[in-house]
């Protein structure tokens, strides 16, 4: 992973909801419960690809609303991957470093923000 890649664009997170930088916060603090990562890899090991294509699609929507850039873009890959049947095993395992490093990246602006 290169180490500039953007995890959280707080900028553009904050100007989502009005500034309101205490709300985007709050909402980065709720995704750290996020579970949705764990049922795309369920369904993934599962090979319900039905599903697993509607949990990425449901994850890209929220790193999309949260500004979580990198992990929004590893999504709109997963979830092309899915739609055309090609093997998906090694982008989870990118998809699921991504989602460790943002995590990482989300516990820094929840600290310098909160």
């Amino acid at each position: 992973m290169a180490d500039d890649m953007i995890y959280v664009n707080v900028e553009d997170g904050s100007k989502r909801v009005m500034n309101n930088t205490k709300l985007f916060v709050k909402l980065l603090t709720k995704f750290k419960d996020e579970q949705t990562i764990k049922e795309i890899e369920a369904t993934i090991k599962e090979g319900d690809m039905a599903r697993a294509q509607v949990a990425t699609h449901t994850f890209k929507g929220l790193t999309a609303n949260l500004s979580l850039t990198e992990l929004n873009k590893q999504c709109i890959e997963m979830e092309a991957k899915i739609k055309a049947g090609v093997p998906v095993d090694e982008h989870l395992a990118l998809l699921k470093e991504v989602y460790e490093n943002t995590l990482k990246e989300v516990d820094k602006v929840i600290a310098q923000y909160a």
